[in-house]
């Protein structure tokens, strides 16, 4: 069994996961960058917390919308360390359209990756905790599930289905002494919003800017570790967006 803590950060090859994976390796836990594709960005993940700190990250390939994969990768670390302490359901996609040309493909594979993945990756997950009696769970949603956005039916669904799964657990899990919670960012500077017009997006921030994958890690940080009298919460980190 690790003598460290365990964090789990799903898609945490680039952006808001990578941010997340190095804000908690510095807070002393030993992550599991998680990542589906970009082996080559993990690893420069895994290496950049190497570099900052003393804890023994690695990264871990499999795809959160396959329910056989994550069962497997759980096992797997579970083997390994013994145990789970944080888990940030964090990997995302978009696969943006008006509804009305919204093919089925496009509307599955957003649900699958951003919602569902978050029951394959939970599920196996809580049961680990449940057994230490503690955790903290960390659900990565949006604005645009808290109020909607054109174009981003099946995204926005998606990260809506999160903020009700965030509270439902909360309640559920609450008196096994573990903590479930959401961030729900705005308009964060990643690969998702580099060929948006971010001119005209920050009129409308109160702070008259975008934010960054750190500002959304510290939140993370804070409700994952810091936070211990907080659950079944949603933090907003958007500038004011949806004040």
């Amino acid at each position: 069994m690790s003598e460290s803590k365990v964090a789990v950060v799903t898609g945490a090859s680039r952006g808001i996961g990578k941010a997340c994976a190095i804000e908690l390796a510095k807070a002393g836990y030993d992550v599991i960058v998680n990542y589906a594709g970009n082996e080559e960005a993990a690893n420069k993940t895994v290496a950049e917390i190497k570099e900052i700190t003393k804890t023994n990250p690695v990264a871990m390939k499999f795809d959160v919308s396959n329910k056989e994969a994550v069962e497997e990768a759980i096992k797997e670390i579970i083997e390994k360390y013994g145990r789970i302490d944080v888990l940030v359901n964090n990997a995302g996609i978009t696969r943006d359209g008006l509804f009305i040309r919204m093919g089925e493909d496009a509307w599955s594979s957003v649900i699958n990756t951003n919602l569902s993945s978050a029951y394959y990756v939970s599920n196996p997950v809580v049961k680990i905790m449940m057994k230490q009696r503690s955790g903290a769970i960390v659900n990565m949603a949006s604005v645009a599930g808290v109020y909607g956005n054109a174009g981003q039916a099946n995204y926005s669904s998606a990260k809506a289905g999160l903020i009700g799964f965030t509270k439902s657990l909360a309640k559920e899990l609450g008196s096994r002494g573990i903590r479930v919670n959401a961030v729900a960012p705005g308009f964060i500077q990643t690969d998702m919003t580099k060929d948006l017009n971010t001119e005209k997006i920050i009129e409308h921030i109160p702070l008259k800017k975008l934010g960054t994958p750190e500002d959304v890690a510290k939140t993370v940080k804070f409700l994952a570790v810091d936070a211990q009298y907080i659950t079944g919460q949603v933090l907003g980190v958007d500038g004011g967006l949806v004040i």
